[in-house]
């Protein structure tokens, strides 16, 4: 029997109590503690992790001379109170060459979403330090099409492009509401409700907000059978040497990111879970070890009895390198046995080029490119179907330190799913404010 927790208390309710409870006023002063005491093991994309980068942006066309005192407010902030937050708008709009017979070939949405870390632990010193981290979300739709569904729907192909961008009915959408501690020896665990892409699979060119639109040059690159946002989960891990790291955790299958809490029944009684452990190797330091890396990341799923998904398991190898201050390159694969991951095989190559240096991973001018091999899942789409292939280039150009614009262009070949069509063109537009 389901609890009813979750319909007493409305996980909205629980989290205004607790942004109110952690306002920076409530925190107690000290200096920021030292970048060392910081576990380095969380992609750009996570919280902390994006804010920060996005503290550090200095490659754009125009810098807005007013937000200065914002800005330095905010910092004062995080200097004094260890708080701080940011608050970033995700439009996008997908235009297709073709689609289904009875489909729209077009697609658009926005995301609004306010995150924010408050560090109550050990800023004085000490050697560990522990952070609450939050992260909410509105997604809304501009046309009858989800851009999230888009390709699946739409076009026949077995993926996603803008896998964010849907709509939940309008509802709030939590992300992540989890407590983080860290040891000053390298070692970091998270409890609460992840987003497992914050960790599992990184690499520098790994987010759908910033970077590749589709998702095969993301995480596992569809190979994966992850769980949704907000998964009521545990993570940990560390440096095993200064070069060599090992990641490893597991998280609730059934989550859903509009009732979270219902996540504590759904883990405690089902027993379905996302296992993953990752053992890496970086030499561009502990701070950005996702530039140059090599990992091998080894996942399993257990079988979900509701929506008659089957276990199943996967290994995937990635590999990134930066060639002089401008390139980065990378090279991933991997494959899935059953489960419900997209594609049982997938082979991703390509790079990125950054006119004035690969610098913040997420910002900055930046010219992506990659091509794509894939076999779809049977266990999800049948047997018999066409290998397809992808190929993505595209342009993030970073206006001001609050605006960026990346126009995104897509050839799709043999989408698997699409017996009329041979090859479809798709041409995108996304923006991302940032304050």
């Amino acid at each position: 029997m389901r609890s009813e927790f979750n319909t007493r208390v409305p996980w909205w309710a629980f989290l205004g109590v607790l942004l109110i409870v952690s306002l920076p006023g409530f925190a107690q002063a000290s200096e920021p503690v030292d970048g060392q005491q910081r576990s380095s093991l969380k992609g750009p994309s996570q919280t902390e992790n994006r804010i920060l980068l996005d503290r550090a942006i200095g490659d754009t066309l125009f810098e807005l001379e007013f937000m200065k005192p914002y800005y330095a407010w905010k910092d004062s902030l995080y200097e004094k109170y260890g708080y701080i937050y940011q608050a970033d708008y995700y439009p996008i709009y997908l235009k297709a060459s073709d689609s289904l017979p009875g489909t729209d070939s077009d697609a658009a949405s926005a995301v609004f979403r306010f995150s924010g870390f408050w560090e109550l632990l050990g800023r004085g010193g000490g050697s560990s330090t522990g952070t609450l981290v939050y992260l909410v979300e509105h997604r809304h739709r501009y046309t009858d099409n989800q851009p999230s569904a888009f390709a699946l729907e739409s076009l026949g192909a077995a993926g996603f492009i803008g896998i964010p961008y849907g709509d939940e009915g309008g509802d709030w959408h939590l992300t992540n509401l989890y407590w983080n501690h860290e040891w000053q020896n390298g070692f970091g665990i998270a409890a609460g409700f992840l987003d497992v892409t914050d960790w599992v699979d990184v690499y520098a060119l790994t987010s759908p907000w910033t970077d590749f639109y589709n998702f095969v040059f993301s995480i596992g690159a569809a190979t994966m059978d992850l769980p949704d946002d907000a998964s009521l989960g545990i993570g940990a891990g560390g440096w095993l040497t200064d070069d060599v790291y090992l990641i490893a955790g597991f998280e609730d299958l059934n989550s859903d990111p509009t009732d979270p809490f219902e996540g504590f029944d759904t883990f405690w009684n089902d027993h379905e879970f996302f296992k993953h452990v990752e053992l890496g190797w970086s030499g561009s330091g502990k701070e950005q070890y996702y530039l140059d890396n090599i990992h091998l990341t080894l996942w399993h799923a257990d079988e979900r009895d509701e929506i008659g998904v089957e276990d199943g398991w996967g290994a995937f190898l990635s590999f990134s390198h930066t060639v002089g201050k401008k390139w980065l390159l990378f090279a991933r694969g991997g494959f899935a046995e059953d489960g419900g991951s997209l594609l049982e095989k997938s082979v991703s190559l390509g790079g990125g080029y950054a006119p004035n240096g690969i610098g913040a991973p997420g910002a900055g001018h930046l010219l992506g490119f990659g091509a794509n091999w894939g076999v779809p899942n049977e266990a999800v789409f049948g047997s018999g179907l066409d290998d397809q292939y992808a190929m993505e280039v595209y342009f993030r150009l970073q206006v001001t330190k609050e605006l960026a614009i990346t126009p995104d262009v897509q050839l799709l070949i043999n989408p698997a799913l699409n017996p009329e069509e041979d090859t479809i063109w798709v041409f995108g537009l996304r923006a991302r404010l940032a304050l």
